[in-house]
């Protein structure tokens, strides 16, 4: 089965199951006179509702990309992410301001042993629910299942913050109703907030997946012309799209020609294995059989890798014929002003190496 029928199938569960005890706990809210039954019942219309819109998110995605859409349509999940964000705040809040009210002007509940029975089946559903859901949205890779998969099992936990509420005033007579909704109001206003607060960075642009990053370089190197990998950086159109560069490092006496098959074969052999289309590739060229150049990239490499900062130098050359040497210094973003820490150790290189010319380019840490 593809992956937006998982999630369309998915979804269709969860809105069932929620449009189910929604209706359930309502007429158990009601009936009791219980304010946190009633605002669990309302938190699981806003569940179904979110499932909804993942279903119109996960449908628009795969709408085929077209002349103002070149990359398609894939972000539409981050949209439907952030709108299902903002339900769940509005559903916080509104739960919020009547749990207020309720410790205004206070109610007394009377639970019956059929609404216990069924605020007790809803916590068993909740777990399930949730955990499959959780799990079909990891085999998909998909955002908006995982979220509502996590929101799932939190429910199930107010679930049984009610059930143990019902039980507390059945036993002592103390009613916690009023106070317990502002419990729920504050577990659904933050569930609401990590949500948005999840989409908005990934929509801004995360840092690659370290496992990912690791995997592509290391496929990458292990082609013969191929001495390292570095800057690799991805975009992601959609969770299932990621397009990017790369620059590789490879012998200088390489011909064009052989440049263009090595190019094509690892944009080609990468997309397979990783399902990444690398869609840039630069050349770092290198001259691997002089020793000048091997003995001052070394001198240099341990001279500034003793700095617990700098994080890696590459794309190494030299011009002998003018003296010129170029490459890329990384420093971590644990500095504060990087490029004055930059700025210093520059100096201290080219005080080191005065026979030489420095072009050094100060890079940024995007992947491991």
């Amino acid at each position: 089965m593809d992956r937006q029928k998982v999630i369309v199938r998915t979804s269709i569960i969860g809105i069932l199951a929620n449009v189910f005890l929604a209706g359930f706990k309502a007429a158990v809210g009601l009936i009791s006179n219980s304010i946190s039954v009633v605002l669990d019942a309302v938190n699981n219309l806003s569940d179904a509702l979110s499932s909804v819109i993942t279903i119109i998110g996960a449908k628009l995605s795969t709408k085929p990309s077209d002349k103002k859409h070149p990359m398609g349509y894939g972000r539409v999940e981050y949209l439907s992410a952030v709108i299902i964000a903002v339900i769940v705040l509005y559903a916080g809040v509104s739960a919020m301001v009547e749990s207020i009210k309720g410790i205004i002007e206070p109610e007394k509940p009377d639970y019956s042993p059929v609404a216990l029975i069924i605020i007790s089946v809803a916590v068993l559903v909740k777990i399930i629910l949730g955990t499959y859901v959780m799990r079909k949205g990891k085999s998909v890779n998909s955002d908006s299942l995982i979220a509502s998969g996590k929101d799932a099992l939190m429910d199930s936990i107010i679930s049984a913050s009610v059930l143990l509420a019902a039980v507390i005033y059945l036993i002592w007579g103390v009613s916690l109703e009023a106070y317990l909704g502002v419990a729920i109001s504050i577990f659904i206003i933050k569930a609401g907030f990590d949500v948005l607060r999840d989409t908005i960075s990934q929509i801004l642009g995360e840092r690659i997946d370290s496992d990912l990053s690791k995997e592509i370089k290391e496929s990458l190197c292990t082609y013969p012309q191929v001495s390292g990998a570095y800057d690799l950086i991805l975009h992601a159109y959609g969770p299932e799209t990621l397009i990017g560069s790369v620059h590789i490092e490879v012998d200088h006496k390489l011909t064009a020609v052989e440049l263009d098959v090595l190019e094509r074969r690892i944009t080609a052999e990468i997309y397979q294995k990783h399902q990444v289309a690398l869609t840039g590739i630069s050349i770092y060229s290198v001259d691997l059989d002089d020793p000048e150049t091997d003995n001052l990239f070394h001198a240099i490499e341990n001279e500034v890798m003793k700095d617990e900062h700098v994080l890696q130098i590459h794309g190494f050359n030299l011009d002998k014929h003018t003296k010129t040497v170029v490459f890329d210094l990384i420093i971590g973003f644990d500095v504060k002003d990087r490029r004055a820490y930059f700025d210093k150790i520059v100096e201290k290189i080219e005080k080191a190496h005065p026979d030489y010319k420095f072009f050094i380019t100060l890079d940024t840490d995007i992947s491991d």
